[in-house]
């Protein structure tokens, strides 16, 4: 894994000014290496996190005119993050039709594929990936993103020019990138956030190639398509042969994730995701005289505070250790203090470039930083609530059947907060509503869908575009803070086609959440885990954060001159912190963000404005 970015200027007059701060910009993402190059308009940068053949995958990767096997007349040179998982496949088929290969990584492969089949190349490409390639004779770029939208990559255009990045953190080391925000912007952070309408940087000239999107910056025009979606197609296969199917791409995800030249490891809950994927990998592993070394994350005295709710049933501890004893391997677990999660989120806040979830990013990111010590690549459980049904607004009839994004129906409470003057006649209603209706009129769904199945898979449309995005931002941005790969092999977007068409029925085998998942894995995992109710991303119940942040958000309202206050209403925050009584279980977002993460959220939200000098417009 990487960071990339690159700008199109005449004369490149930018380029000594812009090398040096664009390379730190991007050091934590890649710590590994580095590199640079230029030709014509066109500059590009990489930092390199080292994963696949060591020394024969720097970047940029330059591929000349009839060079090993390039059938054009072209010359190429790409920057790439991301991985292939089916490198091997490619590079058979591209050395059938006489591509001759220097090295062993997928970087060189990508570029191959480009030369000999150009956009095109992208649909065959399994992996998570975000690339440009600058071809030097048509003096044209190209970008592309994969088709979920694992990998992050950021544009501008500014009269004649281009920029992108891996990160928004890269864009602003512009000097014609402006830390602006519009009120659209701010209606964003406040009434979406930490959500993001697909596309948007929320800073005003600031775009997100969008997942399963490509195309080309030529003569001053960015154009650009989507080379694939979800597709509802009619499902044929019997309730049994369909088990075996979806047991098949698993195990096959997770198998094809596992390649690396450098130590890998798997989190693990002792839920039935991170279970799955380290039983898979821990067999794998030790098929080849490996140990998989698993990681946990807890907080310090959980199991005095914890409070079990609908959402929260059970505390990973138990299960974490009976998966200990099911697995070959070694096992880690990291003990957070619930202070140490508080201070993180301002770290949080700057890895993501915007307010994220909280303590939810916070303990992930510094879960991620012990994971580094000994690892470079973890694999990871998000994804198969999204594509397998597995949340509860997925299986509650009267979340499922109100309109609106189910995981953020607090739309007049997030707007009691913002000034009349933010606001300036907008509706805050009318503003959220817009976005959901839009995502739900552009679901796939064939002709004929009615009632149950019509609705499931709009909610499924919708957690696909918006939930699933909010949750990838959070694992790469936290992740790559220290310089660890997180692969999600529940991502894989043969697992999402397929289960896109299955009836609602099966997915929810004998009325369980992740029904056919768990029928698919039995034999993988002990009983108790197969069948657990779900419980998601552990938070701190412990009463120090709550402490802790609540004085963080006092010092904000005790500070002169607090940005958060020229957006938010003083009155709203001293009734946040003082009277908890109304807010205590309003959710801000999700299932985690209650009254604690709603106040570490606008800790966010200042730490935000005043680290980027946010210029509000």
């Amino acid at each position: 894994m990487c960071a990339i970015a690159g700008f199109v200027e005449e004369g490149l007059v930018h380029f000594e000014e812009l090398q040096g701060p664009l390379l730190a910009s991007m050091a934590r993402r890649g710590p590994d290496q580095q590199g640079t190059y230029r030709q014509g308009r066109a500059a590009l940068f990489h930092n390199r996190l080292a994963v696949v053949d060591i020394q024969g995958g720097r970047q940029p990767f330059l591929l000349a005119a009839g060079e090993d096997g390039n059938p054009t007349g072209e010359s190429f040179a790409m920057v790439y993050n991301g991985e292939l998982y089916n490198t091997e496949e490619l590079r058979g088929e591209l050395a059938s039709l006489g591509h001759r290969f220097r090295t062993h990584s997928d970087t060189e492969v990508l570029l191959h594929a480009y030369a000999q089949w150009g956009d095109s190349c992208v649909d065959r490409c399994n992996g998570i990936f975000a690339f440009a390639v600058w071809e030097e004779h048509r003096q044209r770029l190209f970008l592309a993103r994969d088709r979920m939208g694992v990998k992050p990559l950021f544009y501008s255009t500014e009269g004649d020019r281009f920029a992108f990045a891996s990160e928004i953190k890269g864009l602003l080391t512009m000097p014609w990138v402006k830390p602006e925000v519009d009120q659209s912007g701010i209606l964003e952070v406040m009434l979406l956030g930490p959500g993001r309408i697909p596309g948007s940087g929320v800073f005003r000239g600031i775009r997100e190639v969008e997942p399963a999107c490509c195309g080309y910056y030529e003569g001053h025009r960015l154009s650009l398509r989507r080379y694939w979606n979800l597709e509802d197609r009619e499902h044929l296969e019997r309730f049994e042969d369909t088990a075996a199917h979806v047991r098949w791409l698993v195990t096959d995800a997770v198998r094809r994730q596992l390649v690396s030249d450098v130590p890998v490891a798997t989190f693990l809950s002792g839920g039935l995701d991170s279970s799955l994927i380290s039983a898979i990998a821990d067999r794998e592993l030790a098929a080849r005289g490996e140990k998989l070394q698993t990681w946990s994350v807890t907080y310090r005295d959980n199991s005095q505070y914890f409070r079990k709710s609908k959402f929260q049933p059970t505390s990973d501890d138990d299960f974490i250790g009976e998966m200990e004893d099911a697995l070959t391997g070694g096992h880690h677990r990291v003990v957070l203090d619930s202070e140490d999660v508080a201070a993180a989120l301002l770290d949080a806040t700057e890895a993501r470039d915007l307010p994220g979830m909280a303590d939810v990013d916070s303990s992930l990111l510094l879960f991620c930083r012990e994971i580094k010590t000994g690892a470079t690549v973890a694999l990871s459980g998000e994804c198969a609530d999204e594509i397998f049904g597995g949340y509860p607004w997925f299986r509650d009839p009267t979340i499922r059947e109100r309109e609106g994004f189910p995981w953020a129906q607090s739309t007049g409470y997030r707007a009691s907060f913002l000034r009349p003057e933010v606001l300036r006649g907008a509706d805050p209603f009318g503003f959220v509503d817009a976005q959901y209706r839009k995502t739900v009129a552009e679901t796939p769904m064939l002709p004929g869908r009615t009632g149950l199945e019509k609705r499931m898979r709009e909610m499924v449309y919708l957690n696909f575009r918006w939930f699933m995005q909010t949750l990838l931002d959070r694992k790469d941005r936290m992740s790559m803070w220290s310089g660890l790969e997180v692969r999600v092999p529940f991502c894989d977007y043969r697992i999402a086609q397929y289960l896109y068409g299955i009836p609602w029925a099966f997915k929810d085998y004998q009325g369980r959440e992740k029904g056919l998942l768990r029928q698919a894995m039995e034999g993988w995992l002990p009983e108790d885990i197969l069948w657990r109710k779900k419980s998601p991303y552990p938070k701190t119940h412990h009463p120090v954060y709550l402490q802790a942040v609540s004085r963080m958000l006092r010092q904000v309202l005790d500070a002169p001159h607090a940005p958060l206050l020229d957006i938010v209403r003083r009155e709203a925050l001293e009734e946040l912190l003082d009277h908890p009584g109304p807010n205590e279980s309003i959710p801000w977002y999700g299932q985690l963000m209650n009254r604690p993460q709603t106040i570490a959220y606008l800790v966010q939200v200042n730490h935000w404005l005043e680290h980027y000098r946010v210029q509000l417009v």
